[in-house]
């Protein structure tokens, strides 16, 4: 370690900025869902469980805006081709 940092030129804040998409909330989780995707990040190597936790809310969004009819027949659909 050096002996003197120079923080003159430091500017407060995080290092990387949240995207213009985010939005910063306080949001409380059951413990045990929150152990449960930060040992899913943990098991694939690392990374970040808040955007596992925003990807599965969105895989949940996406599900219920399409009607299980149409899921159903899209998901036949493409496994038929991939059948071909």
């Amino acid at each position: 370690m050096k002996p003197h940092y120079d923080f003159s030129n430091a500017r407060r804040g995080p290092v990387i900025p949240p995207t213009a998409r985010t939005t910063a909330v306080t949001l409380h989780l059951d413990t045990e869902t929150l152990d449960w995707f930060r040992d899913q990040v943990n098991r694939a190597g690392g990374g970040d469980y808040q955007t596992l936790i925003n990807r599965a809310l969105r895989e949940y969004i996406a599900l219920r805006r399409e009607p299980l009819e149409d899921l159903l027949r899209r998901v036949v659909r493409e496994e038929l081709h991939r059948a071909a």
